[in-house]
């Protein structure tokens, strides 16, 4: 199934070559983002859109309306996050016609839901985590913040976890149903690349472990991260 799968993606890549815009030399390497794109949409079954983008001469603002978007570039407009989609032929025209679009997992459903929180907190948990032995999934870093993928979870499920805590970190969020994530290798908004702190693996399917494993240890790793120490809004 791996090999039917990569032959797939390989036939897209090769069919969309030709009608790629051409790349100054020297300048950024786009089409890994739309290479991207298609494997979250057809390898690993992960519904993505694009970003809403930026504008401007430095490319600092936001492409949406809001002249004090906090994500520029980094959230969905237009196409609207319930456009998210694992049709290839559809992620292959949005990123053909806007090749520097970032990509936007859809979490929630039947796709990962991911708890994220300040990278230093994160990085701390990790490593207790890994020395109780806890198998973790997925690792999404940006310059400031990492994105832990767990298993789907919904919304009534997360409030009684979290309720049941003493205190949950302003610092923690959540993304879960309705929600999305910026995925690499797309541009993060307060500057830097995203990347994968650990891969996704697709060895019999990618592993996502329960949000009730490892929301602990990132609880206490989130209390004295920056905004820690407030219970959380949810």
């Amino acid at each position: 199934m791996r090999e039917i799968l990569g032959r797939r993606l390989q036939r897209l890549r090769d069919r969309l070559r030709s009608l790629r815009p051409a790349t100054r030399r020297g300048g950024p390497s786009t089409p890994s983002l739309l290479d991207a794109a298609l494997a979250c949409a057809t390898a690993w079954r992960w519904p993505v859109l694009p970003g809403v983008g930026r504008c401007g001469a430095d490319g600092a603002r936001c492409a949406c309306p809001d002249p004090d978007c906090v994500v520029p570039g980094a959230h969905p407009f237009d196409p609207g996050l319930l456009a998210a989609t694992t049709d290839p032929r559809m992620v292959a025209w949005w990123w053909t016609n806007r090749p520097t679009a970032s990509v936007l997992l859809a979490t929630g459903g039947a796709a990962p839901c991911a708890v994220s929180l300040p990278a230093a907190a994160a990085a701390h948990a990790v490593v207790r985590l890994d020395a109780q032995g806890m198998r973790l999934g997925p690792i999404v870093a940006t310059p400031t913040r990492w994105s832990l993928l767990v298993a789907p979870y919904s919304l009534e499920r997360l409030g009684e976890l979290l309720y049941a805590k003493d205190h949950v970190p302003s610092s923690l969020r959540f993304h879960g149903e309705g929600g999305y994530l910026l995925l690499p290798p797309s541009t993060a908004s307060g500057g830097g690349h995203v990347r994968w702190e650990r891969e996704p693996v697709a060895d019999g399917g990618i592993w996502l472990p329960e949000v009730e494993t490892v929301v602990d240890a990132l609880v206490e790793a989130s209390t004295g991260a920056p905004g820690g120490g407030s219970r959380l809004a949810y």
